[in-house]
């Protein structure tokens, strides 16, 4: 593709912001960015104007079951294309599928499909729309604890001793498992905790009763995540701190936050930026199928949710995942007294981080996919390009 310069009024990229700026790409990728008095521009370079907005890196979001109303098991390739055209309006251009408990039948056929999504979508084809990456998959379940399950199936519910299970899940996912949800206070689940980490996954500690303790006994072992915190987790005491003990002081660990207002108050919310500093904090949406879609009646996983004012529930009444996109996660923690750039930074490079990526995504520099986020000053999207198009699409 044609060498492009890209003038913006600044630039998050989002380590720093640079005013009066320029990106330019070339082939997919970045291959500057700087002051517009500072970056020389080949002859010839096609430039774009948007000296309206501010440019930021696309939004990477590592817990997300769907959207457009389908849901990443189906794992098919409409499905999918939806999903990703879908969640890439609102800004996020790369994306962990991310399963929830179902039969070991059922999970293995999802997570083959979804390997061979993963490994085609890394081709260089160009794209006039935007759509985002599918980077791998989020295993949510089903080494989970029956008492914090939340909305997953209890009858799938696995021990994390069921070894068999596990290395059969690695096989149908064929080296793209990234990010593994389990409970460390089941029998089993400290070495499951070994055998993830040595697979390359990241292991977080997510739909769980586990004290201080066991939540530490699993740190120690390579656990260094924990999946949207406060939810379906074992309450906080202060004679009991439980698992948010572990988590709210341990550095190591990043922690999730669905920051909708609904699954999360927005004071625990402060406090959570208080006791982890923003660097440590990492926004996800838990979004299915209804994201983007009128209210009513839709699958997650295997069974079906209802949603009503955009708040997903099951059949009993729990919340069921959430219709929120990154955007707008964004914005609650602007709204919270979080920096503007550092609420960024929560959507993109700490999300990159965690996976290792963070050369590739969520970075604005030489080398990296040039997937751009064109923003107004209250954090709107108005724009989006991804490292397959041409060229930006932005609003006049």
């Amino acid at each position: 593709m044609k060498p492009i310069a890209i003038r913006a009024k600044r630039v998050m990229t989002p380590l720093v912001e640079i005013a009066d700026s320029v990106v330019l790409i070339e082939d997919g990728k970045i291959i500057s960015v700087g002051r517009r008095n500072a970056v020389e521009l080949p002859p010839g370079i096609q430039e774009y104007d948007a000296r309206a907005w501010t440019i930021a890196p696309g939004f990477v979001d590592i817990h997300i079951h769907g959207a457009g109303g389908h849901d990443v098991m189906e794992a098919d390739t409409e499905g999918l294309r939806h999903i990703a055209e879908t969640v890439a309006r609102f800004g996020t251009t790369a994306y962990v599928a991310t399963t929830v408990t179902a039969s070991p039948d059922d999970t293995c056929r999802s997570l083959e499909s979804l390997a061979r999504a993963t490994k085609l979508g890394r081709a260089d084809a160009v794209s006039e729309t935007p759509a985002a990456e599918l980077l791998g998959i989020h295993f949510e379940g089903p080494f989970i604890s029956h008492a914090r399950r939340g909305v997953h199936p209890p009858k799938w519910i696995a021990a994390p001793a069921d070894g068999g299970l596990f290395n059969r899940m690695l096989v149908s996912s064929d080296g793209e498992a990234r990010i593994l949800t389990m409970a460390p206070e089941l029998p089993g689940a400290l070495e499951l905790v070994e055998r993830a980490r040595e697979a390359g996954m990241v292991v977080s500690m997510g739909h769980t009763n586990a004290t201080y303790e066991e939540a530490m006994a699993a740190i120690a072992r390579g656990a260094s995540h924990a999946t949207h915190v406060f939810n379906a987790m074992r309450p906080f005491s202060h004679r009991g701190t439980g698992v948010l003990g572990a988590v709210l002081t341990r550095p190591e660990v990043t922690a999730e936050i669905i920051a909708d207002g609904i699954h999360v108050d927005k004071a625990a919310i402060q406090i959570l930026v208080s006791a982890k500093g923003n660097d440590r904090l990492i926004l996800v949406t838990d979004a299915i199928a209804a994201t983007a879609m009128p209210d009513g009646n839709y699958r997650l996983g295997t069974f079906e949710v209802s949603v009503s004012g955009g708040v997903c529930r099951d059949s009993e009444g729990r919340l069921a995942g959430s219709t929120l996109t990154l955007d707008r996660a964004v914005r609650l923690m602007v709204e919270l007294g979080v920096p503007a750039i550092e609420a960024v930074r929560m959507a993109t490079l700490q999300p990159a981080r965690r996976l290792g990526i963070e050369t590739r995504k969520g970075l604005l520099a030489v080398g990296a996919d040039a997937d751009l986020l064109f923003l107004d000053d209250s954090l709107h999207v108005h724009g989006v390009m991804t490292r397959r198009m041409r060229e930006p699409q932005t609003e006049t």
